[in-house]
């Protein structure tokens, strides 16, 4: 039996309903699970990954999305819109461009694997907002709303994981950030807690990959069985009262989190089953190594993963932290295009790149910055790729110095409306509101506005 099958048969959805039918019990599914592993101390890792699926509104032509986000917002013109003619005060060192395996497409000079695979993936280059503060522009990126309203509205992971955080993905949560979350706003908004995402914590790249809750820092595999004899040898009170629902449904709760920790699902995470060539492909380093495990989360069914990849808040010293990040993101980045596509994972997987914003074109010479960018809302680029996004296509144009859009200005909602129609997610569905009010997924009608156009040139 393979783990996919495995994962299908300890379905938690399945378990839950099986038992609340059972007992008569009024409670969610998540609350039972809750309270059952409170009970079992130190087993709260299921809680809040047991979602209700909702109906997709049209047929999906993705099924998984995995975004990697730059976080702290990355140069748009060092990546995927340089501009070597701007000159020493724009391009800095990074003065040339590299012509990629699609004619009249350039990236920036260090990503040189990438080039060979611009094929696979489509570049917008005229996105834009007016925030140049963190907090906010996470906001309108991930939300596809402008911050201000009364509702704090639920990020992309967390819409995903509502229409789509079914039995597909077993014991896996629906929605899993590697590794740290992102920190700049409330994931879930409204939706509540049960749609934050699971954060594995650890290092991929390290011997073991501590996952929270699944992998316990310096306890081996034997070592968890032991302990979970001695529980079984304590529990006097179970002993003496044989068959009793209650406990059940407590040993139940308990399989399924030991079948995490010790079964062919925890195994998931243990990426010394990957060929050392293959993991040697992504690079042995945090984001390399976070690429590869999103692509195995992906071949498990999980519907929304991201990759948290910290460090591009360069105000200081910009062209020494690129020197070091470019390389990174260009190794992992086209691994994980070559080895989805590989595994005809590619077509129903959607793979965003982006930050929250841009950074300034104009570099800052003078101390303290030393060859620094700040923040930019202006204009910045996304690369996207797989799940019906057609490769080897440019959307949008910004000026000779990258500081202004000129051609087809898209708003983070479009990407996100976009992002959402080939999930099989309808833009303008309703979400579930805890004061009844009606909301949808993104701004339409209903709040005098326009809903999103699509990017139909590259769907």
């Amino acid at each position: 039996m393979n783990l996919k099958d495995l994962l299908r048969e300890h379905s938690l959805r399945q378990e839950a309903s099986r038992l609340l039918d059972a007992l008569g019990l009024p409670l969610s599914r998540r609350e039972m699970l809750r309270r059952c592993l409170f009970g079992a101390g130190g087993l709260l890792l299921l809680n809040g990954w047991g979602l209700r699926a909702a109906a997709p509104a049209a047929v999906a032509r993705a099924r998984s999305v995995i975004q990697i986000w730059l976080w702290g917002g990355p140069c748009h013109i060092d990546l995927f819109d340089p501009k070597p003619e701007a000159g020493r005060d724009y391009c800095g060192p990074l003065d040339a461009a590299l012509e990629t395996n699609v004619s009249g497409i350039r990236i920036g000079q260090l990503l040189p694997n990438l080039a060979r695979h611009a094929d696979k993936y489509a570049l917008i280059r005229s996105l834009t907002h007016e925030s140049n503060a963190h907090e906010t522009a996470s906001y309108i990126v991930q939300t596809g709303r402008n911050p201000g309203s009364r509702d704090v509205y639920p990020a992309a992971g967390a819409v995903v994981a509502y229409f789509k955080g079914g039995a597909q993905t077993g014991l896996l949560p629906p929605y899993i950030v590697l590794t740290e979350p992102q920190g700049r706003f409330s994931e879930a908004g409204f939706l509540g807690s049960k749609y934050k995402p699971f954060a594995t914590g650890g290092d991929p790249a390290r011997p073991r990959f501590e996952v929270e809750g699944i992998v316990a820092p310096g306890v081996s595999d034997e070592r968890q069985r032991r302990r979970r004899e001695l529980l079984h040898q304590l529990n006097t009170l179970g002993r003496s009262l044989p068959g009793d629902a209650t406990l059940e449904t407590f040993y139940a709760s308990e399989e399924q989190a030991y079948e995490l920790i010790l079964g062919e699902a925890g195994k998931l995470f243990d990426l010394s089953r990957e060929p050392d060539e293959v993991r040697d492909r992504y690079g042995r380093n945090t984001f390399g190594q976070s690429c590869l495990m999103a692509r195995r989360l992906v071949e498990q069914g999980v519907p929304y993963i991201t990759i948290n990849y910290k460090g591009w808040d360069t105000h200081k010293q910009h062209f020494q932290v690129m020197n070091r990040k470019l390389p990174e993101l260009d190794r992992g980045l086209s691994a994980l295009l070559q080895d989805l596509a590989d595994r005809g994972l590619l077509s129903q997987t959607i793979v965003w790149v982006s930050g929250e914003f841009g950074r300034t074109p104009r570099i800052q010479w003078d101390p303290p910055w030393n060859g620094g960018r700040n923040h930019f809302g202006r204009a910045f680029a996304a690369l996207v790729a797989g799940g019906g996004f057609k490769g080897g296509q440019v959307v949008g144009a910004t000026n000779r110095t990258g500081e202004e859009v000129v051609e087809r200005p898209v708003h983070p909602a479009e990407l996100l409306a976009s992002i959402y129609t080939l999930l099989g997610i309808d833009p303008q569905a309703r979400l579930p509101h805890p004061e009844g009010r009606a909301t949808h997924v993104l701004p339409g009608p209903e709040e005098g506005v326009g809903p999103p156009r699509l990017l139909r040139e590259i769907m």
